[in-house]
């Protein structure tokens, strides 16, 4: 590639865009969840091991479900909005490997230790779920992402009977630009990037 994206697609991705917290009353189809997964799959994982799992909790049976494991915060925003994401990564995604990365046997890289695999796991499913929203606000959706949640509950609930665990979850839909807060400060490049 040796192009950069006109000024119009950045903005929309990063430097218009902004998290919701507001929500307009529109439904987000379940196919355009899928094109975005499309999307977000194909950037780079380690070896690519691919450890993200996610639950889209879109039914209002499954919002009571989550409803109990949200902070008192985060609640109202998330019983609104059209769908939840939950991000979460699997602990045994090396038994994936053999179809996702099939020219070696990879698996041993990453089944030394539970303290290894679970690095691999989160870091490598953090990175996903990012690539996710990401590909959401090139798609035209916009992303609440929190981590005020109770993440054993939510695991025991939605991800019982798997070796998967959440991360964080984020809203998504299309937000009210009429309620979004103003862009907090960023740090700038010179206090948090070294050239050297």
């Amino acid at each position: 590639m040796s192009h950069s994206l006109d000024s119009t697609a950045l903005e929309q991705i990063f430097t218009k865009a902004k998290t919701h917290s507001h929500w307009l009353n529109k439904d987000v189809p379940d196919t355009l969840l899928s094109e975005i997964y499309d999307l977000c799959k194909i950037a780079p994982t380690s070896a690519n091991c691919q450890p993200i799992r996610i639950v889209f909790v879109k039914s209002m049976e499954a919002k009571e479900k989550l409803r109990p494991c949200l902070f008192e915060g985060n609640l109202e925003k998330t019983m609104a909005a059209p769908v939840t994401a939950i991000f979460a990564y699997d602990m045994e995604f090396y038994n994936k490997l053999a179809v996702t990365f099939p020219h070696v046997d990879a698996k041993p890289w990453f089944t030394q230790n539970e303290n290894d695999t679970f690095t691999h796991a989160f870091r490598n499913g953090t990175l996903q779920a990012a690539y996710f929203m990401l590909a959401a606000r090139a798609k035209g959706l916009d992303c609440g992402p929190m981590s005020g949640f109770n993440a054993q509950m939510v695991d025991e609930i939605f991800l019982a009977g798997t070796k998967y665990r959440s991360n964080f979850i984020c809203n998504l839909g299309y937000g009210d630009e009429a309620k979004v807060y103003e862009r907090l400060p960023r740090l700038p490049f010179d206090e948090v990037c070294t050239i050297v």
